[in-house]
């Protein structure tokens, strides 16, 4: 394996080449190939490869990521960012690094590229906001479906519909990018349940998720709990942190739950669209990930039973942590080209 190995001495950090190998006794052996000084910028992955071609090409992926993530959070930290009240300042740093990445990188490209790439993290996003919903079509079906229109074998109709419909709202808003307000998310919802639920509009009836502790708005409160959630939205668009705003918005939707069916996925497509209208990428909550996903979100069900708007840390701080990671994986695993 090839990789980039960093030694910080003081206050400067100084690369190298380093490969590692286990020998016949099945000890890790490391040997550095290449002195690669102390200014990443000056690094390239290119000249790299054509030199070490053989050592290289398995692990180029994972070496350009290194290169590129960190060259950006080294821009990043020069811009001295100020404290922010809910992430740390390295995690400010990573997350700010991505958002430059996508301007500089992803936004400077033609729009049929893009255009490809968030085909590619559509397919990604479908397949695993609607399978924590209990959707069985796998990724490669999805792709067949989504790109193809080959339909899936032994696969319901409903599932087939509600990666579709998922496809075609996502894009939809990307084109539109529309204010997000009672109206706009209630036709969100509805055109993601599109010949899956006759159920539409916001629910008039009470309701009861079984496994779950936290307990919905009831029926004859949601709409004023929706109407409180987007004043809150509007107050703190332009002062909070667009990543924590997302994920604030996301739980306090989730633990209203205004529909009968299909909150998940229209809090989902949700959250991305605050992400894009604020100019950083969209992300995705993989379905391996399911469990670990639901429990922080009911975690953070503890704020909501102090207050619908309460923005308290302590309270969110495992769903801010599961969010941001996740955050990372999807960014440089879709969109670094």
């Amino acid at each position: 394996m090839v990789y980039i190995h960093v030694k910080k001495v003081g206050d400067k950090k100084y690369y190298t080449l380093r490969v590692s190998a286990r020998d016949k006794a099945g000890k890790i052996i490391t040997k550095d190939i290449e002195n690669l000084g102390s200014d990443i910028s000056k690094i390239n992955i290119e000249t790299l490869e054509k030199k070490y071609k053989k050592e290289i090409r398995e692990s180029y992926k994972t070496i350009k990521q290194f290169l590129e993530s960190n060259y950006y959070i080294e821009k990043i930290k020069k811009q001295k960012l100020r404290k922010d009240d809910f992430f740390e300042i390295s995690t400010s740093t990573e997350i700010e690094a991505i958002k430059l990445h996508f301007k500089e990188k992803f936004l400077k490209l033609d729009k049929a590229t893009q255009n490809d790439i968030y085909k590619l993290f559509l397919i990604k996003f479908a397949v695993s906001s609607t399978s924590i919903e209990g959707n069985t079509i796998t990724l490669k079906q999805a792709a067949k479906l989504l790109t193809e229109n080959i339909m899936p074998k032994g696969k319901t109709a409903r599932e087939v519909y509600d990666l579709q419909n998922t496809q075609a709202v996502f894009f939809e808003l990307l084109e539109a990018m529309p204010e997000i307000a009672l109206d706009m998310i209630e036709e969100t919802h509805d055109k993601l349940l599109d010949k899956i639920d006759l159920r539409k509009g916001y629910r008039t009836h009470d309701i009861h998720i079984l496994g779950q502790p936290f307990k919905p708005s009831p029926a004859r409160y949601v709409k004023a709990d929706m109407k409180l959630l987007l004043d809150w939205y509007n107050k703190n668009e332009k002062s909070m942190h667009p990543l924590a705003l997302a994920i604030f918005f996301h739980h306090k939707f989730e633990s209203i739950h205004p529909f009968s069916d299909g909150n998940g996925r229209t809090g989902r497509v949700l959250m991305n669209l605050i992400l894009i209208k604020h100019k950083y990428p969209p992300l995705i909550v993989p379905m391996t990930k399911r469990e670990e996903y639901l429990q922080a979100m009911n975690d953070a069900d503890k704020a909501r039973e102090k207050s619908l708007l309460g923005t308290n840390i302590a309270d969110y701080h495992k769903l801010f942590d599961f969010i941001i990671n996740e955050y990372r994986k999807t960014y440089w695993n879709t969109f670094l080209v």
